[in-house]
């Protein structure tokens, strides 16, 4: 496993936002956690970043014990976050940003072609001269999501990346999931259902702190737990 915990808690005052969450994670997998609002997801996504300490349990990634690094050190064991706002200097261009990322990581001789190669990979290649702060919401987010790929990481994890996208938008987004698809292992935090159901290939239900239920995202249409309190009317308008 690339990825495991093993009782994870995270308790704010006297309230547990995670309590005793046992996860794994294969390499090369694609996993989805989905939840309603305060189901516990995006608290358990920040311990894996590092942006959350545990109350107790562990965290192990590569086979070593996280649980206690600070963000910087786990990035530097290969882990790429991309979170749901970007972070990107609008006066700078598609290429500039990119280069920017490349340097972290690459020498001066390498990043030119690194950043022609993920030009291509986020297919903003047209685009690569326009100030970031002229693109529409969902080039933001693929300019984001190449800076986050530039570093090479082992595992990507992405929060929300389909919020406020076009339909075309997230059809694009999906199509670069899936050119990182076995090259990568990806951990997704969505709410929308439609893009959850076309890119995992296992889904984690997180509900009051806990995982629910777990399995392909049929498996979860069909489980009266999710539906009940999650899903509901919605999974009777999804066609997967």
């Amino acid at each position: 496993m690339i990825l495991e915990t093993r009782q994870l808690w995270c308790k704010f005052g006297g309230v547990a936002a995670v309590a005793g969450v046992d996860f794994q994670l294969a390499e090369g997998e694609v996993r989805c956690l989905i939840g309603a609002n305060g189901a516990g997801k995006s608290t358990f996504f920040k311990m894996l970043t590092g942006q959350l300490r545990p109350t107790s349990g562990a965290i192990t990634l590569f086979n070593r014990d996280v649980t206690r690094l600070a963000p910087f050190e786990i990035a530097r064991l290969g882990v790429g976050v991309k979170m749901q706002v970007p972070a990107l200097f609008d006066g700078v261009t598609v290429q500039e940003s990119l280069a920017l990322a490349a340097l972290r990581t690459l020498g001066r001789r390498q990043a030119p072609a690194a950043v022609e190669a993920m030009l291509k990979e986020i297919q903003l290649d047209a685009e690569a001269d326009t100030q970031v702060g002229l693109l529409s919401h969902g080039q933001r987010q693929w300019v984001e999501l190449g800076m986050v790929l530039m570093s090479d990481p082992k595992l990507v994890l992405l929060d929300e990346p389909a919020a406020g996208m076009t339909r075309g938008e997230v059809d694009k987004t999906i199509a670069l999931i899936d050119r990182l698809r076995g090259r990568r292992t990806v951990v997704v935090v969505e709410h929308d259902m439609h893009f959850v159901s076309r890119i995992a290939e296992k889904v984690t239900v997180f509900h009051r702190g806990t995982v629910l239920a777990e399995g392909s995202m049929d498996a979860m249409l069909r489980d009266s737990r999710v539906r009940e309190v999650y899903l509901g009317r919605k999974a009777g308008g999804l066609h997967v």
